[in-house]
């Protein structure tokens, strides 16, 4: 799987570049105790230095994550500006290049995730406290859209099945659904056309959001998350086409049922609920058998679980993969 390893096409950060982990806690307990003693600072007027400190402290643990997953043969980056760029994220507009020029629409400070359905510790958690307890790692995965264009990414983030131990799901729950942002009354600029029903939705079996593969991203590029590709919180899925992946999440729910999902809501007979990689079933109106990646002058062949079916292929034993749409 490691064969051929080759070294990251961006520059790592410098020690010296980064806070000491231990000194910004500090710093951050300096800050707390000193308003609650009474330094003549409300709490109200210092809101946005702790927010910037947050995001400094994101920054930095971005920065310092270990590669744990490197390019597959046969593999190069895209460029930061080719997936900044070029984007499916219909919150933000139907044209590839709309989630980049209206990404300040997203607004992601602050942000929370609501935990639902049948777990131990449900409630309402702020990003900070959903990262908190995990170990931020880049994973270097392909990203294969449903149109057949793809990419790869070098992703940040962490392992959802550290995720689903954390808040602890119960016997019962046997899918986990995700839905996006959507504010009825100020809804982000592709919001305000029904191309799908708003929010977005998505979900997968529980067995599969325990794969190892599967993946919570918060950075790309040694960078945090930009809003087009889906700040604060996406999913990437990287055996599955790309619509899985669901982007700037707001909720996560533990259920028994198998979950409604967006794009199988508006078209069932071209967008399943498992939509794996599959380059033997055509999509109803083009051919799956090859891709065009971004950046490429000639197609390439779409691999099976797009090149990871010795770790996914197991999990659909006896399924007619026929079925994905």
């Amino acid at each position: 799987m490691f064969n051929n390893i080759r070294k990251n096409r961006y520059p790592n950060i410098g020690e010296n570049q980064v806070t000491d982990q231990a000194l910004y806690e500090k710093r951050r307990h300096f800050i707390k105790t000193g308003l609650q003693a009474g330094l003549g600072i409300s709490l109200s007027s210092y809101l946005p230095i702790l927010a910037m400190a947050s995001a400094q402290g994101l920054s930095e643990r971005i920065g310092s994550a270990k590669n744990t997953r490197h390019l597959e043969p046969n593999d190069e980056l895209n460029t930061e500006e080719q997936i900044t760029h070029y984007n499916n994220f219909y919150e933000l507009g139907t044209g590839k290049e709309d989630p980049y020029r209206n990404a300040d629409a997203l607004i992601t400070d602050p942000w929370s995730v609501s935990i639902e359905g049948e777990c131990e510790n449900p409630g309402e958690y702020a990003i900070e406290d959903i990262l908190k307890p995990h170990d931020l790692e880049e994973r270097i995965y392909r990203l294969r859209c449903v149109e057949a264009w793809s990419m790869v990414v070098p992703w940040i983030g962490f392992p959802l099945t550290e995720l689903v131990k954390h808040f602890k799901p119960t016997s019962k729950a046997k899918y986990i659904a995700f839905e996006t942002i959507y504010d009825k009354e100020s809804p982000l600029p592709g919001q305000n056309r029904r191309s799908i029903e708003w929010p977005y939705r998505e979900g997968l079996r529980m067995d599969e959001a325990l794969n190892p593969l599967s993946f919570m991203a918060v950075g790309l590029y040694g960078k945090v998350m930009p809003n087009q590709n889906g700040a604060p919180l996406r999913l990437v899925v990287p055996w599955k086409y790309g619509f899985k992946s669901i982007k700037s999440i707001v909720k996560i729910r533990f259920q028994e049922d198998q979950p409604p999902t967006s794009w199988n809501m508006t078209n069932a007979r071209e967008y399943g609920f498992y939509s794996n990689v599959n380059p033997e079933v055509s999509h109803p109106r083009w051919s799956q058998a090859k891709e065009r990646r971004v950046g490429e002058l000639f197609k390439r062949d779409t691999l099976m679980f797009n090149g990871y079916a010795d770790e996914v292929a197991s999990m659909y034993s006896g399924m007619d993969l026929g079925q994905n749409y």
